[in-house]
């Protein structure tokens, strides 16, 4: 399951549950679509809380949405999880695609306000506390 919307900041992101790999590429789609009318610059917030690892069929496109993301103007993104094989695998991702230096991880068991510390993150480039290493 994915869903992306709209938001002041830029992009809300979800991701949960078991990804397909033809989901994912739903979703590397339709972000093609979306960010044609992207602002200038914005913040990506996204939401893992429940995501499993991804499949090794269904990475490749995460890791095209993500530079294509940074293309478009993404400043920073945060990534909410409670799951240690995902943020593993998407440190690895992360770095990969080149955005690591932009994007901080929080885990949502240790960090009782994760959204609003993600948020000012994003929005004002204030380090989150407790952040997953």
């Amino acid at each position: 399951m994915y869903n992306i919307e709209r938001k002041e900041y830029g992009y809300k992101l979800t991701f949960g549950d078991i990804i397909t790999s033809a989901e994912m590429k739903a979703w590397l789609d339709e972000s093609k679509v979306i960010l044609q009318t992207s602002p200038e610059s914005f913040g990506v917030f996204v939401d893992m809380r429940t995501l499993v690892p991804l499949r090794r069929d269904a990475q490749p496109y995460m890791q095209e949405g993500q530079k294509l993301y940074r293309k478009s103007g993404m400043l920073r993104s945060v990534v909410i999880l409670d799951n240690a094989a995902t943020t593993m695998q998407f440190r690895r991702i992360a770095r990969d695609t080149g955005i690591a230096d932009f994007e901080r991880y929080i885990d949502a068991d240790a960090v009782k306000n994760w959204e609003e510390a993600g948020l000012n993150w994003i929005e004002n480039g204030v380090e989150p506390g407790a952040s997953v290493d």
